[in-house]
């Protein structure tokens, strides 16, 4: 089976391994599940997620595939890479999600990307803010695959001082070979 290529996906280590791109408002934070008016996971092993702010919130890692022991041979063969991401919101804000994902050559040109529009979540919306999954599997991007970025993120939607933006965890990239 595939493993995770992302370093700390659920913020067991604080926000270790993470470049933080944009850490606006109070900054991002690490907090325990469910946090205050937040909502059950359904892996018993996540026990922590990544929480935004009132202003934008984004974090990235960049995956080197040659470093972690993936060959040019192999990864010229194009294998599937698939992305996951859970997000969800508070039962008393709204929020947005973003996620950006790139499969990128030696020379950190895009091969292919995977963006989808942010996501608003409305506390008050049938669904609510429960947590949500966003999956992705690359295909067919061509040979010269050698990096993969992965960043995410959002923010509240009300503006209000502390950590009421999305919440992000269990975040992972697979190599399918």
């Amino acid at each position: 089976m595939a493993h995770n290529l992302l370093k700390n996906p659920n913020g067991e280590e604080e926000l270790e391994f993470w470049e933080l791109t944009e850490n606006g408002g109070s900054a991002w934070k690490v907090e325990e599940l469910p946090g205050d008016c937040g909502y059950d996971f359904c892996k018993e092993e996540v026990t922590k997620y990544f929480a935004t702010s009132f202003e934008l919130c984004l974090k990235k890692q960049e995956v080197d595939l040659l470093a972690d022991g993936y060959t040019a041979e192999v990864l010229d063969s194009q294998p599937t890479i698939t992305v996951e991401d859970w997000y969800c919101g508070r039962t008393d804000c709204g929020c947005t999600y973003e996620i950006t994902v790139c499969l990128l050559d030696e020379n950190q040109e895009v091969l292919q990307e995977f963006k989808p529009d942010p996501v608003s979540l409305d506390p008050d919306a049938d669904d609510g803010c429960s947590w949500k999954q966003v999956s992705h599997t690359f295909s067919e991007y061509g040979p010269g695959l050698r990096f993969i970025s992965f960043e995410h993120g959002g923010q509240d939607c009300n503006f209000w001082d502390g950590w009421f933006g999305v919440r992000v965890t269990g975040s992972s990239v697979t190599c399918n070979v």
